[in-house]
């Protein structure tokens, strides 16, 4: 009898066990293939390597995340965009009377366009605005030396926003 116990709970256990789910929250449902063009950078300051950077991390976390392929011409959806905005201003004002930054604030704003060419899914196309941005402490060092974790740390979070309203169907 305890035998026999034993052995359905470890067939439970096991059945329980193959019954998984997969909450990914991303949809690519009927897509094939998604074109995703060089973000231009319109904005007034200009960081020459952040066009590149931003449009290689979204098309990396498509490649990893979906099973998309990703081409250059006709495609069942594209994204397309400009960075309109880069900006550093100092925040955490530490001293009133002579008014030191102790920290800077970066600020990339992007404008994206996601079109979902596959009949029927239309409406899931948008076009808008997303923008972030990363407080690192001034403390002592060279602002140069800070703006490429800044900047790598903002292009993940603009991906994940960007990512998610084009294929996150909560």
């Amino acid at each position: 009898m305890m035998k026999i116990k034993i052995l359905a709970l470890i067939l439970v256990a096991t059945v329980l066990n193959a019954c998984s789910y997969k909450f990914s929250g991303a949809s690519t449902t009927g897509l094939k293939n998604v074109a995703i063009r060089l973000f231009e950078n319109n904005a007034p300051l200009v960081v020459p390597t952040l066009s590149n950077q931003l449009t290689e991390a979204l098309k990396n976390r498509i490649r990893t995340q979906t099973k998309l392929i990703l081409v250059t011409g006709e495609s069942d959806a594209s994204f397309e965009g400009r960075i309109t905005g880069y900006d550093i201003k100092p925040v955490a004002l530490q001293n009133s009377a002579t008014p030191t930054s102790g920290a800077n604030r970066l600020t990339i704003t992007v404008s994206v366009k996601y079109k979902n060419n596959i009949k029927e899914h239309e409406k899931e196309s948008f076009e808008e605005s997303f923008t972030r941005y990363f407080d690192f402490p001034v403390g002592g060092a060279p602002i140069q030396s800070l703006l490429p974790g800044a900047i790598e740390n903002i292009n993940k979070q603009l991906v994940e926003d960007i990512f998610n309203r084009a294929f996150a169907q909560w």
